[in-house]
């Protein structure tokens, strides 16, 4: 059972509710989607693994069984070209869930123009094996967001 970690803290949402179509169909994976709280925050590892790939705006993480989680900080952030990110770890290091990975502020995200929903999604996944239960709920940094048994 993978357990997955809240990397931000801030109301979580379904995925279904993420601003964009890619999130919302689960075309990336099943998760849940956090609306952030305003004001600056280090966004942590959901999960225990390997960061694969870092961005300002979205790392992915993998377990040692495989399972790939990834943390997308707000919709469309990529435009922002790294600005109002800082990044805190590297890509390839050896992360515990919790580390710190990006910091981040959303209230400066929304100033720019672009959603700081956050997408928290397992990579080639099936939906039917994500136990959800942290939905509609406020929750903080590395608290418990949903279970998976892929």
């Amino acid at each position: 059972m993978l357990r997955v970690l809240s990397p931000v803290a801030g109301h979580s949402v379904a995925v279904s509710d993420i601003p964009d179509p890619v999130f919302a169909k689960g075309l990336v994976g099943p998760g849940v989607a956090i609306t952030p709280r305003d004001g600056r925050q280090a966004s942590v590892a959901p999960i225990t693994g390997t960061l694969v790939k870092l961005h300002p705006h979205a790392y992915l993480i993998v377990d040692e069984h495989g399972h790939g989680v990834l943390v997308h900080l707000g919709i469309d952030t990529v435009h922002m070209q790294g600005a109002g990110f800082e990044l805190l770890a590297h890509e390839n290091d050896a992360v515990d869930a919790g580390d710190e990975i990006v910091g981040w502020d959303p209230s400066y995200v929304a100033h720019a123009g672009h959603s700081p929903v956050c997408a928290v999604v397992v990579l080639d996944c099936d939906p039917a094996t994500v136990t959800q239960r942290a939905v509609g709920v406020d929750v903080e940094a590395e608290e418990l967001l949903f279970e998976v048994d892929c």
